[in-house]
């Protein structure tokens, strides 16, 4: 007996149901719904990704978990979803980076580097045997100008000047929508990115539970300290 509805077409990656949709696909889109909230903005000097770790566990050590990935020194990415998978990713795009600079002397496109990696995500959709990665991706770095691109399971992906991932992304991104201003400075990008992250956080938001990166032209990737988020977190919220 041959299964009937939805059960008949989400068995394989490979198989279309009749209104077009990849059940596979979107398996994988709410295993990134699950996921900790991630957030990017583009700001005057540069970019940054900021990520809530949402750790549920005073026995684990905030360090260890590990959200954002420096691929290069103008390029970093945030993740959310199965972070498993992310890793493979993050390799992947750590080996084009390196790639590319050694073939051409010169640091990897951000553009280029998001589109290849979005191809190796679609095969993932177009071949039997294997499943679509479960992670998203914030792409976030400096060239010629700041850019940020978010990525799909299914291999899509689109360039924003502010987004978001993971479970708090509508959330997150109607904030952005009312506040966010073009060339906002170092300081106001980071207040924001942690109010938005406030306001999705089930407990008030504490500075050991988050990361942020931000990469400029002078200083290029550089993780923000501890104290500067504690202190940031001040102003955004209270």
């Amino acid at each position: 007996m041959y299964p009937t509805g939805s059960a008949a077409y989400d068995r394989t990656i490979t198989v279309f149901s009749p209104d077009g949709r990849l059940f596979q696909v979107e398996y994988a889109r709410e295993a990134v719904k699950r996921g900790t909230t991630a957030c990017g903005i583009t700001y005057k000097d540069g970019v940054l990704l900021a990520v809530d770790k949402n750790i549920i566990s005073k026995l684990i050590v905030p360090a260890s978990i590990e959200k954002i990935f420096k691929v290069d020194e103008h390029i970093g990415i945030a993740t959310s979803g199965l972070v498993a998978d992310a890793r493979r990713l993050i390799d992947e795009a750590r080996m084009k980076a390196q790639r590319a600079k050694v073939a051409y002397n010169e640091p990897i496109n951000v553009a280029t580097l998001t589109q290849n990696l979005c191809d190796l995500k679609q095969l993932y959709t177009q071949y039997g045997g294997a499943r679509p990665f479960g992670t998203a991706l914030l792409i976030a770095g400096l060239n010629d100008k700041p850019s940020l691109f978010e990525t799909d399971p299914s291999g899509a992906f689109t360039e924003y000047t502010a987004s978001a991932i993971g479970m708090g992304k509508t959330d997150v991104e109607n904030l952005f929508e009312k506040e966010y201003k073009k060339n906002m400075s170092r300081k106001k990008s980071i207040e924001m990115v942690l109010k938005a992250l406030n306001s999705v956080s089930e407990d008030k938001l504490k500075a050991d539970y988050v990361e942020i990166v931000t990469i400029e032209s002078e200083s290029m990737y550089q993780q923000v300290s501890t104290e500067e988020i504690s202190e940031s977190i001040g102003r955004a919220i209270d």
